[in-house]
């Protein structure tokens, strides 16, 4: 299960996973921060002009202050011959950013999530995200009748075609399973008011799933009885229902005399993460995707990076307790790595002979399953193996 043939490799669309990710290493900090600062996550807005870029009078236009956000929520009255039913609720809502706050008041919830994009190999980011779930906020509508999905958009601009949405099934929304993380409106990130680089006032968090169901600078819900996805991503030939995935991301190899420091981040998606590996080899040409090396491959365990401090890692006035997946008594972690999340690996190559060298890392998950399976296919999350390449004198 853990070996990597040719029909995986051909299924994530890549000429060579042996050739991923040795163009854009990035140098491990001297120390890593367990939560990204607003100001460094990677940012993949879309729109032109991008929302964020707006200032002055278009800003309050477009409804991106707190004085000015509003949230439109209603029923979808469209019929066609998959919908003979309209969908219905008790009433629409139009919920301001005084009011959201209001909700959090009962029924706020917090979490730490990974922020990862479905087309690119590395994690944007990862902070303590704050809201309220999205099934109380539905409560204010009252009754519904034949709801399947939710639909939902933010502001891009003024132009209808670059319309960025995603939607939910009424289930996924409402109907959270037991130790599952719900889908939320977040108005704060590592303890203050998300920014409007990082979609604020008020964006979705959905936390199994890429960052194309966070939908940014939300301000429309639309309650449907039409069963299928309108996600913008579905129509550019990516997965609507893909999960994060598990998966390791390798930084530079840090090298000191005959010892290299191989370190990285892992993301635990859906499937939840039990280890990284690494292999190690002699550098030589491209490794082809059906090279016998791959079954062949020796991978050992790396360490994973422990729980921080979390007096030094959290926002002022915020206990782990009150965190969704951490002990309400004990304030510790449920399990480790925390689910959706993102933890440090790193291990020492000790004792190499001068050459050139070549390191690949990757996950295992909950299941027994080596990335980039069970799921290798490109367009349901980018999950290729890395590889970084260094040489020792």
């Amino acid at each position: 299960m853990s070996d990597l043939t040719r029909r995986q490799a051909v299924k994530l669309g890549i000429g060579s996973l042996a050739a991923l990710g040795t163009s854009h290493a990035k140098p491990a900090p001297a120390t890593r921060s367990f939560l990204t600062s607003a100001a460094d996550f990677e940012d993949v807005s879309r729109g032109n002009p991008k929302p964020h870029t707006l200032t002055g009078d278009a800003l309050v236009r477009a409804g991106l202050t707190p004085e000015t956000w509003k949230l439109e929520i209603q029923a979808d009255e469209a019929t066609n011959a998959i919908v003979t039913q309209k969908a219905q609720i008790g009433k629409a809502v139009t919920l301001d950013y005084p009011a959201l706050l209001e909700l959090g008041k009962k029924h706020r919830v917090m979490f730490l999530k990974a922020m990862q994009c479905l087309n690119i190999a590395t994690p944007l980011g990862q902070g303590l995200w704050e809201g309220v779930p999205l099934r109380d906020v539905l409560r204010l509508c009252g009754d519904m009748t034949n709801v399947r999905r939710i639909y939902f958009w933010g502001f891009h601009n003024e132009d209808p075609k670059q319309r960025f949405q995603s939607s939910l099934s009424y289930t996924q929304v409402m109907e959270t399973a037991p130790g599952e993380l719900p889908v939320f409106l977040a108005y704060k990130l590592n303890g203050e008011p998300i920014s409007l680089e990082r979609g604020g006032p008020v964006r979705m968090v959905v936390p199994w799933a890429h960052g194309f169901k966070s939908i940014k600078w939300l301000q429309q819900i639309r309650l449907t009885n039409d069963y299928q996805t309108n996600d913008t991503y579905a129509e550019k030939n990516n997965d609507p229902e893909s999960h994060l995935k598990t998966a390791a991301y390798l930084d530079d190899v840090a090298v000191s005399g005959k010892d290299a420091r191989v370190s990285g981040l892992a993301i635990s998606g859906l499937s939840g993460l039990s280890h990284v590996e690494t292999w190690l080899r002699p550098a030589g040409p491209e490794l082809a995707d059906n090279d016998p090396a791959w079954a062949a491959a020796e991978w050992k365990r790396s360490e994973l990076d422990q729980p921080p401090d979390w007096r030094s890692v959290l926002p002022a006035g915020v206990s782990p307790r009150d965190i969704l997946g951490f002990d309400r008594s004990s304030g510790k972690p449920l399990s480790w790595p925390l689910r959706y999340s993102m933890v440090g690996f790193s291990t020492t190559l000790s004792g190499l002979r001068p050459g050139k060298y070549e390191v690949r890392a990757r996950t295992v998950d909950l299941n027994g399953f080596a990335q980039p399976e069970p799921r290798s296919i490109q367009k349901s999350g980018k999950n290729g193996i890395q590889v970084r390449r260094f040489e020792v004198k």
